[in-house]
C-alpha cells in the first residue's frame, strides 16, 4: 500500500484543480456523497456522467444541480449495479474516454434479498457491481488522462470477511455482517486492482476512501425496524455532514497528490469525522491471497475478465 505523500491539512473542496476537460462517472449520484461528489466536480468544470437506479430520483438530481449549476456539463444514464445486463448496457453505451470512475453507490444493511442474477444484494451490488463495471470501463479509463478509479468502503470493512462457503447468506445472514462483507471486498478489491494496474505498467490509479459516519440516506433505505430507528437517532446526534464525508473521495479524485493504492478517510477519532487524511485498512485487507481468491471469484461470478494488456480506447 502507498502511504505517501501525506494529505495537506484540512483539505476542503476549494482544493478541487481545475476539472475542465475531464469526464467523470459517478455511481450513485441521485443522492448524499454521491451527489455531492459529482456537484462538485461538477462546479470544477467536469464533465460529470451521473448514474441512478430509479429514473425518477435520477432526473430530480440532475434538475437539482443544473438549478446549482447553471450551465455545468452534467448528463445522468441509468445504471442498476445489482442488474449485471444494467452494468453491461451502460459501459456499452459509454463511448468516450474516463478520467475518473467514483464507485460510490451502495446499499446498506437491508433484510436477505437476491440480485438480477441471484448474488446477495449487498455483495452483489456494492462488490460485484463496481467489479463488473470498472473492468467493462478500463479501456476508457485507459485512454483518459491522469485516470483513477474510486472505490468507497467503509470503517466496518475492518470487521468484514468474506464468505466464501455461504456468499449469499443462504446459512446465516445478518445485515450488519453482510454489509461488512461487502465494504470489506471493496478494500480487497481497490488494493489488488492498484497492483494489477502496477504490475501491467497501465498508467490507471485506484484508491479507496471511506466517509466516516456521515448521514446519507443509506442509514434510512436500507435498514429496517429496530436498526432504522436506531440510525435515524445516531445520524442526528453523531453523524458528521454528506458534504464533510464526500471530501474523501473527492480528494482521492481529484488531488495530484493521491497515488494509486492509497486509502483516505477522516483524521478524527476512529476515522468517523473530520478532514481527509491517509488511513490504514484493516490487517486482513492486506492478504494478497484473500484478495487474487475474491477477484478469481468475481470474474467467474460476473463473466467479466480484466483485459490490462489491451491498447486503449479512443
Amino acid at each position: 500500500m502507498t502511504t505517501s505523500p501525506a494529505v495537506p491539512g484540512r483539505w476542503t473542496a476549494a482544493g478541487i484543480p481545475d476539472q475542465t476537460g475531464r469526464t467523470t462517472v459517478v455511481t450513485g449520484a441521485n443522492s448524499g456523497l454521491g451527489y455531492v461528489t459529482a456537484r462538485e466536480l461538477a462546479r470544477r468544470g467536469a464533465h460529470v456522467v451521473l448514474t441512478a437506479r430509479n429514473a425518477d430520483r435520477g432526473r430530480a438530481a440532475l434538475d437539482r444541480l443544473r438549478g446549482e449549476l447553471p450551465g455545468s456539463a452534467v448528463e445522468l444514464r441509468a445504471l442498476d449495479l445489482a442488474d449485471l445486463d444494467s452494468v453491461h448496457a451502460f459501459a456499452g453505451a459509454l463511448d468516450t474516454p474516463v478520467d475518473v470512475l467514483v464507485n460510490n453507490a451502495g446499499i446498506m444493511m437491508p433484510p436477505r434479498s437476491l440480485t438480477k442474477q441471484g448474488f446477495e444484494s449487498q455483495f452483489g451490488t456494492n462488490h460485484l457491481g463496481h467489479y463488473a463495471l470498472t473492468g467493462l470501463l478500463l479501456d476508457r479509463l485507459r485512454a483518459g488522462r491522469d485516470a483513477r478509479v474510486v472505490t468507497v468502503t467503509s470503517t466496518l470493512h475492518k470487521t468484514g470477511a468474506i464468505h466464501f462457503d455461504d456468499l449469499d447468506g443462504r446459512r446465516s445472514y445478518t445485515p450488519r455482517g453482510f454489509y461488512s462483507q461487502s465494504k470489506f471486498a471493496n478494500v480487497l478489491f481497490g488494493l489488488e486492482l492498484d497492483r494489477r494496474l502496477r504490475a501491467s505498467g497501465v498508467p490507471v490509479r485506484s484508491l479507496l476512501a471511506h466517509p466516516g459516519y456521515s448521514a446519507t440516506n443509506l442509514q434510512s433505505s436500507g435498514p429496517t425496524g429496530l436498526l432504522k430507528a436506531i440510525l435515524r437517532v445516531t445520524n442526528r446526534l453523531v453523524a458528521q455532514d454528506v458534504e464533510t464525508g464526500a471530501l474523501n473521495q473527492l480528494y482521492a479524485a481529484t488531488s495530484p497528490g493521491a497515488a494509486g493504492g492509497q486509502f483516505i478517510g477522516p483524521d478524527g477519532r476512529n476515522e468517523s469525522k473530520g478532514h481527509p487524511t491517509l488511513v490504514e485498512p484493516a490487517e486482513s485487507a492486506l492478504d494478497a491471497g484473500t484478495a487474487r481468491r475474491l477477484w478469481d471469484l468475481s470474474e467467474r461470478l460476473t463473466g467479466v475478465r480484466y483485459d490490462f494488456a489491451a491498447q486503449p480506447a479512443r
